[in-house]
């Protein structure tokens, strides 16, 4: 089951971390059709958060035909995001945690490592995938 970590100090809505993160997961291939999400109350309890603000990140995913509600049982994962393969990432995995652990070592910071990732993200597919 996912954990959801809420960053108040992010600047973005906790509903959309609670989207962004739940598209990640099935993205990963970490959450699949079938899949329960935590209840409300259980994500108000970890993270501290309105109930309302879950059920609203909830109807979001919803709406964008990811999960469905069921009365009385809960929220479960009805579609993927996962590409064919996702779960052989592995290897790649591997070589990014080794790179993170160069640049923290470089002394970068979390914000640091983000912004150095997004600039190079940015001119990759701006420039058609070529570097």
């Amino acid at each position: 089951m996912i954990e959801f970590r809420i960053d108040r100090r992010s600047g973005v809505a906790a509903y959309l971390q609670l989207v962004h993160q739940t598209k990640q997961a099935l993205r990963l291939g970490l959450l699949v059709p079938g899949d329960r999400l935590p209840t409300a109350k259980e994500v108000m309890a970890a993270t501290a958060m309105n109930p309302n603000t879950v059920l609203k990140a909830y109807r979001e995913l919803e709406r964008e035909g990811l999960v469905e509600g069921r009365r009385g049982l809960g929220t479960f994962v009805i579609g993927t995001l996962a590409r064919p393969g996702a779960s052989d990432d592995g290897p790649l995995r591997e070589e990014l945690a080794a790179w993170l652990a160069g640049s923290t070592a470089q002394g970068l910071a979390r914000e640091d490592v983000e912004a150095l990732v997004n600039a190079v993200l940015d001119k990759f597919y701006e420039t058609g995938g070529t570097t």
